[in-house]
């Protein structure tokens, strides 16, 4: 390939960042769609009788060039992106949606793989081998293989629009983000803000060429604010802000573009035989339909609810008694949730936050890595990056072979979206011989150092550090032989489990001796300390488990049901928000129109899976917790079964190959304090 030169000449095959210009993605993806459509053409071509290994193993290794520049592309895109790279999105999703389309609507290529899995059961085939034969008939039948050429022309006219309209929908989010600033110039609106935080505002205004102090919409800038400031007002204008975000009556705003993608989603489910996009999407999850999921989400309600109304009523008292408060408003919350919890467990995060320094919890969760998996995390300065602020590192095993490349990105920036996640520029999977090795990469959005500070985490960010890092040693301990079914290639409802299983290691006063350390004194975190993290791990948790809820709620609502008859999203958001909303509702203020977990990520039809997921985590973390929490027996089993398989078999069976018994909910229940 010319424009992108590939197989890339670097350390492990890495990503040239620094030698890639912007201009020459759009010729790259060209010729990398090139020579992807020659691999497809020479397995369509192919006069052979059709065979495992001319068929579905060709088809799944093809294509390899188009993913490495993709991954790269649509990484940076979330992570480091600009006018250009978004305009380049916009031009090149259609293509590789059209490209897509073009695979699984091949006539003789799916007649190939249809009598293959005809004859399926006397091929000798692996579990492995089986599993990747399902999944690709599915592909191809769930997609659009069997219908007529007008609908699969249908078919194509919608998931070419669903491309870009997603895409748009980011990027208004992003935009919105960073269109608001919230500029103080009188120290007096800065009372109860903690010192680091006006640090950073300060010079965050002094970037901005500004007097004063600036506080923006980015988790790091607002969570403190909206958490710790005094002035109320303040606290209002902010929470407003960030709850109007493309809902504000200009170009940014995604009303239309919510709406249209739930319907064309509608469309889609419907050309393809099935009653809605959840009922789709659902089939090739644990969950298996609407039904199901719904029954569980209003489980899990109708335990959550009584708690939670009770704590609001603790919560709505406090802050009356506190300081005359007649109404607890959303802008309220966070605010004397800190307060109440202060009072309650003598604890807040600036208490803690002096023992969660960034460096030391990146640290402390390799060296949690080390003694469950054997593994060895060394920085490295040879492999390019894409910004200044990314860390790169090799990873081995305790035998010394080399395992993965780990990309770490922990601090905001313009052209970086909020949230954390994790991700992956090249798949594991065994070819020729040779187990190609995966590069992955958590992305965060942490306190940047100041003049006078490192980057100190709140317990919540330490929380989603372990939580990113989960997924990082899911994709970086992967052993499978296709790259399909390699590492987070699961069932959705099934990846959060080693995500969320690594929180538990947070509370443990084991694992916290580790590395949460004075940034000053190296004094190890106080006993006194822990023991208040640990009672307060369910403080509000109905409250929270509420929250949760009414997402998952929301989201089934746009997706398992038929959304053709929604005209207006905030009434229609806010009717699916009744049962579960405490405070008093914003008129101005809309979720669904910046809910990109499922309106431009992968979660649609899938928020459910945080709680179920939980279920499996809390479940999985009592078998540590009963013989041990760096038990090397049940880490190895956890490792064997869960990590390396990816996809390669149903969840549940590896999930019981582990536990040796299917999850039981009481595990979260008992918890979360809701038993």
């Amino acid at each position: 390939m010319k424009n992108i030169p590939y197989p890339f000449d670097t350390p492990h095959g890495t990503a040239p960042f620094s030698k890639i210009k912007d201009e020459t993605y759009k010729p790259a993806f060209e010729e990398a769609i090139a020579l992807a459509r020659n691999e497809i053409d020479a397995i369509v071509k192919n006069t052979d009788l059709p065979t495992y290994e001319n068929t579905i193993e060709a088809l799944d290794f093809s294509g390899e060039a188009l993913d490495r520049i993709s991954n790269i592309f649509f990484n940076l895109n979330s992570a480091e992106t600009n006018d250009q790279l978004q305009q380049i999105a916009q031009e090149v999703s259609p293509i590789l949606t059209a490209f897509g389309n073009d695979i699984t609507l091949n006539e003789t290529l799916f007649a190939k793989i249809k009598a293959l899995y005809e004859q399926r059961e006397s091929l000798n085939l692996t579990t492995e081998q089986a599993t990747l034969l399902d999944k690709k008939f599915k592909g191809f039948s769930r997609n659009g293989a069997l219908l007529s050429e007008e609908n699969k022309n249908k078919l194509r006219e919608i998931d070419t629009e669903l491309a870009s309209i997603k895409l748009t929908f980011g990027e208004n989010v992003l935009a919105e983000t960073h269109d608001y600033a919230l500029h103080i110039t009188d120290p007096e609106d800065l009372k109860g803000l903690p010192e680091g935080t006006i640090e950073a505002a300060k010079q965050l205004a002094e970037s901005r060429s500004h007097e004063g102090w600036i506080f923006t919409l980015d988790m790091p800038s607002y969570l403190p604010f909206i958490t710790y400031a005094e002035n109320r007002e303040l606290r209002r204008q902010l929470a407003v802000a960030a709850g109007q975000k493309a809902f504000r009556d200009n170009d940014f705003n995604n009303s239309e573009k919510t709406l249209r993608i739930a319907k064309l989603r509608h469309e889609r489910a419907n050309l393809l035989g099935y009653e809605t996009h959840a009922h789709f999407v659902l089939e090739e999850r644990m969950a298996q339909n609407p039904a199901k999921v719904t029954s569980f989400l209003n489980e899990l309600l109708a335990k959550a609810k009584p708690a939670a109304e009770r704590e609001f009523a603790q919560l709505s008292t406090f802050a009356s008694e506190l300081d005359g408060i007649e109404t607890l408003e959303k802008w309220d919350g966070s605010y004397y949730s800190e307060k109440l919890k202060q009072q309650l467990f003598r604890l807040d995060d600036e208490m803690l936050k002096p023992y969660f320094k960034l460096e030391n919890v990146l640290n402390g969760a390799f060296e949690v890595a080390k003694r469950l998996f054997g593994l060895a995390f060394k920085e490295v300065t040879n492999i390019d990056k894409y910004h200044e602020d990314v860390q790169t590192f090799e990873v081995h095993d305790d035998t010394g072979n080399f395992i993965a490349v780990f990309y770490a990105d922990f601090f905001p920036r313009k052209g970086k979206r909020n949230g954390a996640w994790m991700t992956s520029y090249k798949s594991q999977y065994i070819k020729n011989g040779i187990n190609e090795r995966p590069h992955v990469s958590i992305v965060c959005n942490f306190t940047k150092p100041t003049g006078t500070k490192p980057s100190l985490l709140t317990f919540n960010e330490v929380m989603t550090l372990f939580h990113e890092f989960g997924h990082a040693l899911h994709g970086m301990l992967a052993n499978t032989v296709y790259p399909s079914l390699s590492g987070t290639s699961v069932y959705w409802d099934f990846v959060e489990l080693p995500s969320q299983v690594m929180e538990n290691w947070c509370y443990e006063p084991e694992a916290l001796a580790l590395f949460a350390r004075h940034y000053e004194t190296g004094e190890i975190i106080p006993q006194e300390y822990v023991d208040k993290i640990r009672e307060s791990a369910s403080f509000l948790e109905g409250m929270a488990t509420l929250r949760q809820l009414s997402f998952g709620l929301l989201d089934m609502a746009f997706h398992g049901s038929d959304p053709t008859s929604i005209t207006d999203i905030k009434s229609f958001e806010k009717s699916i928000f009744d049962k579960t909303s405490l405070f008093p509702d914003v008129a101005e203020n809309c979720m669904s129109v910046s809910f990109s977990h499922i309106f431009n990520g992968g979660y649609s039809s899938g928020y459910y899976s945080y709680k179920w997921a939980e279920v499996l985590d809390a479940d999985a973390f009592a078998y540590f917790s009963e013989n041990g929490i760096f038990n090397k027996q049940i880490a190895d089993r956890f490792k064997e079964n869960v990590l390396s398989k990816g996809g390669t078999e149903h969840p549940m069976t590896l999930y019981k190959r582990f536990r040796g018994q299917e999850p039981k909910p009481d595990a979260l229940l008992k918890r979360a304090g809701l038993l």
